[in-house]
């Protein structure tokens, strides 16, 4: 393994005081243009595990593939709360710049140093900051870490091998999914249809996938379309009304396909590859989800009913175009129509939790 010089998955830090943080950032409330928000006060001076470096993340914003990131990680379990954000439900995982953090053990080199900006930056600006220009009561334009996330990212070519090299460094992936990954890939590359020799050789190739991934337990090719028809109506059951707590499971990948249409889409929702690797599998509600913040734009988005959150069920990036093990770990939403009621599975019990 490398030897590391800055934060790696796995190290205990402990989050700086509000004021040594506040010392950081400037007249807008950020550092190097990443915001600090509100919903972060409420971990500083507590202790946390780094989930990943988040040397890159994927473009939520404008869609153009990976993005390159300076200094930053992310925290286990330390996402979003949303509540100064006119209670966002997406539970995004936050974004840490090393500078707001400090090692446990004072094993290592030590962190960046702090620095004094002299903007006058206080708590006020922080929350004033949740909040873009011309924003009002009645129309609230929001602004966070992912509609911001363009400003303090730079672009990352998917084919620039030294971020997979960092990928293993960091200790973002094994050795053994980078491998696993890079097949993937090339797979794709073969099967994905194109010219006419391709068109042929895909189905093929994607049924030598499948009973490869058979043979090892593995995900079948995870990249299938839905199966009805454009123009029609995609199903609509009766809603499950599952409450935080609550066990379910994820129906099998040919039942969820019958749901959607040929753009993977289900009454506007989009089912991504990434959540193939949950099909079968009995998770427990995390949280429903009502209405989240447009990274686009900053306006609030309500959600149609039947949309929820799942325990442990967030995005690895293993199929992603563009953006392969993307740290971010996003969560995915859940329609009721993908999903059936399912006892807890042994030793656990079915209790109701609150966000």
């Amino acid at each position: 393994m490398f030897a590391r010089s800055k934060l790696g998955a796995g190290d205990w830090v402990e989050v700086r005081s509000k004021a040594e943080i506040l010392a950081t950032l400037d007249a807008n409330g950020r550092l190097e243009n990443l915001p600090f928000m509100p919903e972060m006060f409420e971990h500083c001076g507590r202790r946390f595990r780094v989930w990943k470096r988040a040397h890159k993340t994927c473009d939520t914003v404008n869609k153009t593939g990976g993005r390159r990131v300076s200094d930053a990680v992310h925290l286990e379990n330390v996402r979003c709360s949303g509540k100064s954000h006119g209670g966002c439900e997406a539970a995004c995982l936050l974004f840490w710049n090393e500078a707001w953090l400090k090692r446990v053990d004072g094993s290592g080199p030590t962190l960046r140093p702090l620095g004094q900006t002299g903007s006058g930056c206080d708590e006020s600006t922080v929350f004033a900051a949740a909040q873009g220009p011309g924003s009002s009561a009645e129309d609230p334009t929001y602004v966070c870490q992912a509609t911001l996330l363009p400003q303090f990212s730079s672009p990352l070519a998917w084919w620039d091998f030294r971020q997979y090299v960092d990928d293993y460094r960091w200790g973002n992936v094994t050795l053994d999914q980078l491998l696993s990954g890079a097949a993937y890939v090339l797979f794709l590359a073969l099967a994905k249809p194109g010219q006419r020799i391709r068109r042929r050789l895909s189905p093929a190739l994607i049924r030598l996938y499948d009973r490869w991934q058979s043979l090892r337990g593995g995900v079948p090719f995870p990249r299938r379309s839905g199966t009805i028809p454009p123009g029609e109506k995609t199903p609509s059951p009766p809603s499950l009304n599952l409450q935080p707590g609550e066990w379910v499971r994820v129906k099998a990948y040919p039942e969820i396909l019958a749901t959607l249409d040929t753009n993977n889409m289900n009454r506007g929702l989009y089912f991504d590859a990434e959540e193939v690797p949950y099909c079968g599998g009995t998770y427990r509600v995390r949280s429903r989800v009502s209405k989240i913040i447009d990274e686009k734009t900053g306006k609030m988005r309500p959600l149609k009913s039947g949309v929820v959150i799942l325990e442990g069920v967030y995005c690895q990036a293993r199929y992603s175009d563009k953006r392969m093990f993307c740290p971010r770990a996003i969560y995915p939403f859940w329609r009721d129509v993908w999903l059936e009621r399912a006892q807890p599975p042994s030793g656990q019990n079915q209790t109701t939790v609150t966000r």
